[in-house]
């Protein structure tokens, strides 16, 4: 089913990820960690549909979406950059693999953090964030989005790598078995979250079975 949503706001949170936030249709629902097919309500655009997470809580009455855009492509992210408050969205139902099992490591790439956005703010409303942790990966320090959020959230336990920037506080490279080792305690952390670009998933989960976690551990979903 196809809904039609007016937006109520519309702005870039940093240099190439967008916030958007829309009328939430009567009667409409969603779990943290689900996700929606959006298309822009305008000519030569409606049929061209993508995958997109919803960041808010179930329970508001609005829906809210955090997007990265890519300029260069000219496609519908870049397309949305270009809208305004007032301009109309056509969403469908809800649907999405990630949901939350227990507490565990839940590991971003890029992207592939909105879908754990809702999930720590359902967390965090219910008490239950204490124990969980967060590897972010990123190519520049720019690139990471709520950063001042999800350290009040998370403390300690929100850990950065960045892969294109070396002057910087945080480590540098990519999510590997090496940085797994020393962030990750697979005995304790009993449920690993995984979302990111393909790639980037593959050699994690791969790096993760490597140290013996089991394929019913780990819940993924793989962001474009």
């Amino acid at each position: 089913m196809s809904y039609t949503v007016k937006i109520n706001e519309i702005h870039f949170i940093n240099h190439d990820v967008l916030y958007i936030e829309t009328e939430k249709p009567e009667g409409y629902t969603f779990k943290p960690g689900q996700a929606t097919e959006v298309a822009i309500n305008k000519s030569k655009w409606k049929e061209k549909k993508r995958p997109f997470t919803f960041t808010n809580l179930p329970e508001e009455e609005v829906l809210q979406f955090t997007i990265k855009t890519y300029p260069e492509h000219n496609g519908v992210t870049q397309k949305l950059g270009t809208l305004q408050n007032g301009d109309e969205l056509i969403i469908g139902d809800s649907w999405g693999a990630i949901a939350y099992e227990g507490t565990g490591v839940f590991i971003a790439g890029g992207a592939g953090i909105t879908p754990f956005l809702a999930i720590f703010k359902q967390l965090e409303q219910e008490g239950k964030i204490s124990g969980n942790k967060l590897l972010f990966a990123n190519k520049k320090e720019e690139d990471i989005i709520y950063a001042p959020e999800l350290e009040a959230l998370l403390e300690e336990n929100f850990i950065n790598i960045l892969s294109d920037e070396k002057d910087t506080n945080y480590a540098t490279g990519y999510i590997d078995k090496a940085f797994l080792n020393k962030h990750i305690n697979t005995t304790t952390l009993k449920k690993f979250y995984v979302c990111g670009p393909p790639p980037m998933m593959e050699s994690v989960i791969n790096d993760l079975k490597k140290m013996g976690i089991t394929e019913e551990r780990i819940i993924q979903e793989a962001m474009e």
